[in-house]
């Protein structure tokens, strides 16, 4: 049998993730070794994601690889992967989703709500830089690159009060020691796919595609349609301030979205149910652009973008 080689950012989540992946494939009898690529998103570490104007930056070099049959398949975090993807290429699993929230991390507080008067928060995420600040308007939000090991350095050293990164990482690499609060999908809305995993695969190789399919989990695909779909009606990316959170139940999607300006100024939350996900990730989006989102999405797409680094 031949030995199937993942293509994997170098990340210690990005490994945590492949070599789950690698584990679950070897399980059932196959060799698997992994290859780790280097992405633009990897190379580009003193700009603010919400400045970086590239699709794909944690994607395009693996997807090279993939082109090239270097690799068999892709391990991505979800909400790294663009809603459109280039014909020869597909996603082919996408796993059981892990917590899709996120979480409130600090050494010395337990909530958002408990932070004192213009403390400093850690994100690079626009979409929680908007609802923090939505919330409490008072709070200093300040750029927060790096790992996840090294974002939670910059905690413990007193760089910050608190950080709001995604459950699921910090789950996966066992890091949760300082994770005070979950904060609920109503309040902090996650990014689209944020918790899943998906893996890519060349659209014509019909082989791998039949390896991996026991790793499809149909609820958390259906979610993950609705909220590309509405993610892609929008016109966003993983870097601009829009929400997408959709949980299948009783064969049903109940759909939370958010759209708002990065200062928390103005913030659009929609919740919606249906029976097809892309159909209500459109008419939800439908309805965010109705009530202003074009507006505010403009008006952030406006903004000077960073030109990524040569590689």
């Amino acid at each position: 049998m031949a030995k199937l080689r993942i293509g994997s950012r170098g990340s210690k989540l990005a490994l945590w993730q492949a070599n789950h992946v690698a584990a679950l494939l070897r399980a059932q009898g196959h060799e698997v070794e992994i290859e780790v690529i280097k992405t633009t998103g990897d190379k580009i570490t003193d700009v603010a994601l919400a400045k970086v104007g590239t699709k794909g930056m944690f994607t395009k070099e693996i997807e090279e690889a993939l082109a090239d049959q270097r690799v068999d398949l892709a391990v991505h975090s979800l909400k790294d992967v663009p809603t459109e993807l280039a014909p020869e290429f597909e996603l082919v699993a996408i796993m059981k989703r892990e917590d899709a929230r996120d979480a409130f991390i600090s050494v010395k507080y337990s909530a958002v709500q408990e932070l004192p008067m213009n403390a400093r928060v850690g994100t690079s995420s626009l979409r929680r830089q908007c609802q923090l600040k939505a919330l409490r308007p008072d709070l200093e939000t300040h750029p927060l690159r790096g790992n996840v090991d090294t974002r939670l350095k910059k905690l413990e050293s007193g760089e910050y009060a608190a950080i709001i990164l995604a459950a699921a990482g910090v789950k996966r690499l066992g890091l949760d020691e300082h994770v005070r609060s979950i904060i609920p999908p109503e309040i902090m809305c996650p990014a689209a796919g944020q918790g899943a995993l998906a893996i890519e695969a060349r659209s014509n190789d019909d082989h791998v595609k039949n390896l991996l399919a026991f790793l499809d989990h149909s609820d958390s695909r259906a979610a993950i349609q609705c909220e590309r779909a509405l993610l892609q009606s929008l016109g966003g990316g993983c870097q601009v301030p829009i929400g997408a959170y959709a949980v299948r139940s009783g064969g049903r999607l109940h759909l939370i979205a958010m759209v708002g300006r990065p200062d928390g100024s103005m913030l659009l939350r929609e919740e919606a149910d249906g029976d097809n996900p892309e159909q209500l990730g459109r008419d939800t989006a439908q309805k965010l652009l109705s009530r202003g989102a074009n507006k505010i999405l403009q008006d952030v797409y406006s903004q000077e973008i960073a030109t990524p680094a040569k590689p």
